[in-house]
């Protein structure tokens, strides 16, 4: 494939039959591919060569690699003191992997900024399927019995792919955000992709890198492309995140 091509894949294509993420489109940044399935073998073969599904109901499953890509190191994660405060000072709790199809439903709920979501119900029911089967996890935030904030993605290896947050309360989605880079900080797991540069992921740290770069690192980090299992059974106190 040249620059001025797009690759079309048929549901019956190898799950690994994407083209090299070189060849993606500069203009829109990154559109590589489009068409095929969403199964669990092709999105784990996706995920792991830089590239993931993004796409609106009634357009055909599109699979993009932007160059540069956003990235945040887990020990990089910048929380400003008026966030720590609120933190210490919270009566939430935070979990994992409690109620996964209710962070999915809440991050595809519209928002003022958005006029639609990309998670559409195809792309929720794949997934469920992915954690279903151990890869795919979320990250909790409730007042009480409510979820009011959380995040979800795909962990394989040592690097978790970040799909999407969402707050019904201020800051939650960055409770949740931080919690995670806690817990991955004490399993040894080094890099959450955020895919595409956003003001509120660069304010918590997060930078973007050559295409290249974060496909070396995948490489390396995927490998073994293992499931991670050692998330936490209970919730927990968010007040308890950030201690000395």
């Amino acid at each position: 494939m040249n620059s001025n091509h797009l690759t079309w894949l048929r549901p019956e294509d190898p799950p690994d039959a994407f083209p090299d993420v070189e060849s993606a489109l500069r203009e829109p940044d990154g559109l590589i591919a489009a068409g095929g399935d969403l199964g669990s073998e092709r999105l784990l073969a996706a995920y792991q060569a830089g590239i993931f599904p993004w796409y609106e109901h009634g357009q055909p499953i599109l699979w993009w690699s932007p160059d540069p890509r956003c990235i945040l190191h887990p020990d990089e994660l910048h929380v400003s003191r008026r966030l720590a405060q609120q933190v210490r000072s919270s009566s939430l709790t935070l979990s994992f992997n409690q109620s996964f199809g209710e962070v999915v439903a809440a991050c595809a709920r519209p928002r003022r900024s958005q006029q639609g979501t990309w998670i559409t119900g195809e792309m929720a029911a794949a997934c469920e399927r992915l954690h279903a089967a151990g890869w795919a996890h979320s990250v909790e935030v409730r007042d009480h019995n409510d979820l009011v904030g959380g995040l979800y993605g795909l962990c394989i290896g040592r690097v978790f792919f970040g799909e999407s947050m969402f707050s019904a309360v201020p800051n939650t989605s960055k409770m949740a955000m931080i919690g995670l880079t806690e817990h991955m900080l004490a399993n040894d797991l080094e890099l959450i992709d955020c895919q595409v540069n956003s003001p509120h992921l660069v304010k918590m740290g997060a930078r973007t890198i050559p295409r290249r770069e974060f496909i070396a690192t995948l490489r390396r980090a995927c490998e073994p492309a293992t499931r991670h299992v050692n998330w936490p059974k209970k919730p927990s106190m968010i007040a308890t995140l950030l201690a000395d």
